[in-house]
């Protein structure tokens, strides 16, 4: 089938951030697009809270918002975040910059304002029908068509298109039917971390204001476990505890009644609870999801069917990237369109080129969680912040960028396994020299540099 055919009818199963991008960026190339959603309209809907855990949109997903028109528009729902401010359990707070060039900064964003955004963009266009209240039931891959219950008729129906887009997230139907084919090979897993999360919402001080800085992302890292904030419009902050469900005396599992719950907050967060009046009510009231990365291979079969988003890379959210990942999913696959011939040949292009990317970020996720909740706080690691910092304050990114901006600011083109490559080099290097005492934060900026350099090759040389 050819990709010039306009005509090609397009069914993509999930309208959340994923789904809704695609369908939009598809009608806006013309194409007729149908989006089937099992949940109602959110913007008709108030949403539960609990389970959402607040966005950090930086440049990946937004390079895919500025494709579509909306660059600027996404702008009016966010916070920049241009550092972590650190809580330790009984210390002074401590900032640590995400970069060291002013315009790099992550934004903090409500799933439920960008997806809104994202729906009301593609209202503008005829070409695309999304329905919701409509759940698929069954999916048959080889021929490309699904089963769906009508929301209307409360009937089953079944649907045929001609190109089968799956973005129904980490627990995708689409997903499910690969595995369950037997004509060509399918690989498939879940790796579930012994951790689960729990939303929190600290409410808006007194005044409407913020009780704690609004341009950072907040960290209380206890080894082990960790909480996290970030910043609402109203003045809330949304917070995510991260902690064992199980295992330890750390762990949600024995954290349940009012009293391990304050016992609990006074010895491991103090200043929070003075700061969260219904703790007790929030923290026995929102659910407790589990965390887990999902990886599979091929993304698509019989040139008819595709996966991308969390059905084919879900993520743990510990590096901000699961959004922006899935964003650049449709960036991506946007620009292989403009050079392929048929469908068939774009999908397989864009299953074998994008998985390194997404797998290299599922491992850079799971390496951020330890760093978060255990090493931020570490002298060698605020030793290594601040060179990076001064390093990436004095040249270009072109010379320099740290692991960390090389995955959430980079240089344009870079993909997220060339940052994992060149960032861990870096990061070993780095730690090598402070550690044999062969540079620190005093040294000039060209001296740091060449040593980093010099010594990031040498890493690399015997890696290789």
């Amino acid at each position: 089938m050819k990709v010039s055919n306009k005509q090609t009818n397009i069914l993509i199963t999930g309208a959340g951030l994923c789904g809704s991008l695609l369908g939009l960026r598809l009608a806006q190339r013309g194409y007729n697009v149908n989006v089937l959603e099992k949940r109602p309209d959110m913007r008709d809907k108030i949403i539960d809270a609990g389970r959402s855990i607040n966005l950090a949109l930086s440049d990946r997903g937004l390079n895919a918002l500025k494709m579509v028109g909306l660059g600027d528009k996404v702008k009016d729902l966010c916070i920049p975040m241009k550092a972590r401010m650190i809580h330790p359990k009984n210390g002074k707070v401590l900032t640590s910059n995400y970069s060291g060039r002013e315009e790099d900064y992550i934004n903090s964003i409500s799933r439920e304002d960008l997806n809104k955004l994202l729906l009301d963009k593609a209202d503008e266009y005829d070409q695309v029908q999304i329905d919701f209240n409509d759940e698929v039931v069954s999916v048959d891959v080889k021929n490309g068509s699904i089963e769906y219950k009508d929301s209307e008729s409360e009937e089953i129906q079944q649907w045929n298109p001609d190109i089968l887009l799956g973005t129904d997230g980490a627990g995708s139907k689409v997903r499910q039917a690969m595995a369950r084919q037997r004509d060509f090979y399918f690989s498939y897993s879940t790796k579930w971390l012994p951790h689960a999360y729990k939303e929190l919402n600290m409410p808006p001080a007194a005044n409407g204001g913020w009780r704690i800085d609004k341009h950072a992302l907040h960290i209380w890292p206890r080894g082990g476990f960790m909480l996290i904030a970030l910043p609402n419009r109203d003045g809330s902050f949304t917070m995510t505890l991260f902690m064992q469900f199980k295992e330890g005396e750390r762990s949600f599992e024995k954290i349940q009644t009012e009293n391990q719950i304050l016992d609990f907050f006074k010895e491991e967060f103090p200043d929070v609870l003075a700061e969260i009046p219904d703790l007790v009510k929030q923290y026995q009231a929102n659910p407790t999801p589990p965390l887990g990365t999902v990886r599979c291979s091929p993304w698509t079969a019989y040139g008819k069917v595709l996966m991308m988003g969390d059905a084919s890379h879900a993520i743990v959210p510990f590096y901000g990237q699961g959004m922006n990942a899935g964003f650049e999913d449709v960036l991506v696959f946007d620009k292989i369109l403009d050079e392929c011939d048929t469908w068939e040949e774009a999908m397989k292009r864009f299953s074998v080129e994008r998985k390194p990317d997404t797998d290299a970020i599922a491992d850079l996720a799971l390496d951020n969680f330890v760093e978060m909740r255990d090493s931020v706080s570490h002298p060698d690691f605020q030793i290594k912040r601040a060179i990076e910092m001064k390093l990436e304050s004095a040249f270009a990114k072109a010379e320099y960028s740290s692991k960390y901006s090389l995955v959430t600011f980079p240089p344009e083109g870079m993909g997220y396994r060339e940052a994992m490559m060149k960032g861990r080099a870096q990061d070993k290097a780095i730690l090598w020299l402070i550690n044999n005492g062969d540079i620190k934060v005093e040294d000039s900026a060209e001296s740091l540099l060449k040593a980093i350099n010099k010594k990031t090759a040498e890493v690399i040389w015997h890696r290789n």
